[in-house]
């Protein structure tokens, strides 16, 4: 039950071993014109890398991070890493944000103060949140886990039993990702004791399956046509972007040793998906330059890939979606990877909110920081914790 302080103090022979193995990086071949078609472009990486070796500054980076308040405990044998930050405002709602894959809580460095600080912000003190930002166990700081089994619905009860420690009796959720599957789950499982759930993502809120005629029937002119998108969305992702999943669903043991070992082959892994998944505003190097640094440096490229294996094995793969009663909102960022559909998403959600934006894509909180807050803040200001 005890919470252990954290503050972030890597070793600097760490980042020695760090360099030498950039310095010491064997380069592939690649095929000419191709572009970002077979993967990331060598130029590409070979420049993210001269960055990373030379410029980019984790000392900077690890004071930034140590501004939070940040602990540990461990909760169902596992150690949970977090963050704490108490608004100034006293009535302020506790509010729990998880990350997904492959990211971790460094995605919300441009969100906590507009969050737990509205008025620094230009904002109403009244949208204030005291914010819990945990690490999801087996990813950078809550990792590795040292045993089976974690997969989403149990990370949700480690995150209400983390809330229940701190001493939140009601409170809201948020997530996107994997954040957005667990976020969901907790909401649903403790329906006692969240306000609200809000999400940048859906799960299984968009055609898996080419629509019908019956399907198609009721709806309105222009929902048949989102419709119609999500579906062909959809089946491009099966074509081309599925195989990580795929990958970390079945064999993440091997595929933990390569990037484990090769620096360079943890940031193509992960910096692939930023490129592919963010939307038309560009991701700040420096914030992707941390995260990846967070998961070489903890080693837990293997461990946080096993929630795609233990979801695929869990006993509920291939079930229907169990439904959630619990006040849901979905921002809709247009450039993420799927297409939600309101009438698919309501089957199995209490939707109570549903906000189409113009532009952002799968990491809002780093892409479009303010359009995130503003959706955030309007959600929850009639969701008294009461």
């Amino acid at each position: 039950m005890s919470l252990e302080p954290f503050r972030l103090d890597v070793p600097q022979a760490e980042l020695d071993d760090l360099h030498a193995r950039l310095d010491l990086t064997r380069w592939p071949d690649e095929l000419p014109g191709v572009g970002w078609a077979y993967g990331v472009p060598l130029k590409y990486l070979q420049d993210l890398v001269h960055y990373w070796r030379h410029e980019y500054d984790w000392r900077e980076a690890e004071a930034r991070l140590n501004e939070w308040e940040q602990f540990t405990t461990t909760i169902d044998g596992t150690r949970v890493h977090f963050a704490h930050m108490r608004s100034p405002e006293p009535d302020a709602t506790p509010l729990l944000i998880t990350h997904g894959w492959p990211g971790s809580i460094v995605e919300f460095q441009e969100i906590a103060g507009p969050l737990t600080d509205p008025s620094a912000y230009g904002g109403d003190p009244a949208d204030a949140f005291h914010l819990v930002l945990p690490s999801i166990p087996g990813f950078t700081l809550s990792g590795p886990t040292t045993e089976t089994g974690w997969e989403y619905e149990r990370v949700a009860r480690a995150f209400a039993e983390l809330m229940k420690r701190l001493g939140y009796a009601r409170y809201g959720v948020q997530g996107g990702d994997w954040g957005a599957a667990i976020s969901r789950e907790h909401g649903r499982l403790h329906p006692e004791r969240v306000i609200g759930v809000h999400l940048n993502l859906i799960p299984g809120g968009g055609a898996t399956s080419e629509p019908t005629e019956e399907e198609l029937a009721p709806l309105a002119p222009a929902e048949r046509e989102r419709t119609w998108a999500s579906w062909r969305r959809y089946e491009a992702w099966l074509k081309d972007s599925q195989g990580y999943a795929d990958l970390q669903s079945t064999r993440p043991q091997t595929l933990a040793y390569a990037l484990t070992d090769s620096p360079v082959g943890q940031l193509a892994w992960i910096a692939e998906k930023f490129e592919e998944w963010s939307g038309s505003t560009p991701i700040d190097r420096d914030h992707l330059l941390t995260n990846v640094t967070l998961y070489w440096l903890t080693r837990t490229a293997g461990s946080s890939a096993r929630i795609y294996y233990e979801r695929a094995h869990a006993a509920y793969w291939g079930q229907p979606i169990e439904r959630s009663g619990t006040p849901t909102a979905l921002a809709d960022f247009p450039e993420d990877n799927f297409i939600p559909l309101r009438q698919v998403a309501e089957m199995t959600n209490n939707i109570v909110r549903w906000t189409e934006f113009a532009r952002g894509g799968h990491f809002p909180a780093l892409e479009e920081p303010e359009l995130l807050v503003a959706d955030i803040r309007a959600f929850f200001r009639g969701l008294a914790p009461g």
